[in-house]
């Protein structure tokens, strides 16, 4: 099983930037989907931007490309998120995700079907 903690939420103006970072552990296959999600009060948990730490892949949600950013340390088995233009719509529970198949299934890379989850940390951005 990976166990995932992620760290870097908090309150930002909008317009403004965060990082998150997911530290991993505990990893028994070679390669994994490491993928951000959120989940705001009343709505479903979206997936955000996934990489496939093998190949380098990149995925996002149409509703984030161009302001975020992921991306991975493998040193340190650390997976960051860059939120740069941040909005209030943004504003989310984040969790961090790893599934060592997402990612070469068509259609699941950003569906919340991942078997390892974070606790999650709060991004809020306020208008």
């Amino acid at each position: 099983q990976v166990h995932l903690v992620e760290s870097g939420g908090g309150s930002v103006q909008a317009g403004g930037s965060l990082r998150l970072s997911c530290a991993a552990w505990g990893y028994t296959y070679s390669s994994y989907c490491m993928a951000w999600f959120r989940q705001a009060p009343g709505k479903e948990r979206e997936g955000v931007a996934a990489i496939d730490t093998g190949r380098g892949t990149t995925h996002y949600a149409d509703s984030v490309k161009g302001r975020f950013t992921i991306s991975q340390d493998n040193a340190k088995n650390t997976l960051y998120l860059q939120m740069n233009s941040l909005k209030p719509e943004d504003t989310a529970m984040y969790y961090c995700a790893a599934d060592p198949h997402a990612c070469l299934v068509p259609g699941r890379v950003l569906n919340p079907s991942y078997n390892n989850w974070g606790q999650g940390t709060q991004v809020t951005v306020s208008s």
